[in-house]
């Protein structure tokens, strides 16, 4: 096995972990991990050399995007929210945290998880994500602010534009 492919493969872990926390569905996750795989396995000799994280994760959020810009296209279906009143403690405060991730837009959801879950750096998020570094910081501000707010019980304030 190349040293390439060891590379490759001891990424999955990550990998199925970030996709699992940008999706939340863990079968879309899991095929979203296994395109990234056979597109990176397939393309391997058009990798120049460099971080195989980062172009893992670029191949990866490449595929989210295109996967969701065909979901735009077909009509959307609400789920029913769980509102057990009975829940207490750290699985309440887990719901909390996954509903504030949920109402966050996908590009900030990504810069936060790719941050604070993968221990990513700025530079590295960015050219992941195609953007300027000042552009992840302010997803990420904005991101963190959303979801403390959204914890905290405040609704979500909106900017007047004139």
């Amino acid at each position: 096995m190349t040293a390439f492919r060891q590379s490759v493969e001891a990424m999955i872990p990550a990998l199925r972990r970030y996709a699992r926390a940008l999706v939340r569905d863990s079968d879309i996750a899991d095929d979203l991990v296994q395109d990234t795989l056979v597109r990176a396995l397939r393309s391997e000799r058009l990798f120049l050399g460099g971080d195989v994280r980062s172009w893992l994760y670029t191949i990866l959020t490449n595929l989210n995007k295109n996967r969701r810009r065909s979901l735009a296209r077909r009509p959307a279906f609400l789920p029913l929210l769980d509102n057990n009143a009975d829940a207490s403690g750290t699985e309440a405060e887990g719901r909390d945290i996954e509903r504030a991730l949920s109402t966050l837009v996908e590009e900030q959801r990504s810069v936060l998880l790719l941050v604070m879950l993968e221990g990513m750096s700025y530079r590295e998020v960015a050219d992941i994500q195609g953007v300027p570094i000042g552009t992840v910081m302010s997803r990420l501000a904005r991101a963190r602010a959303h979801v403390r707010a959204s914890i905290e019980g405040q609704r979500p304030t909106l900017r007047r534009v004139k």
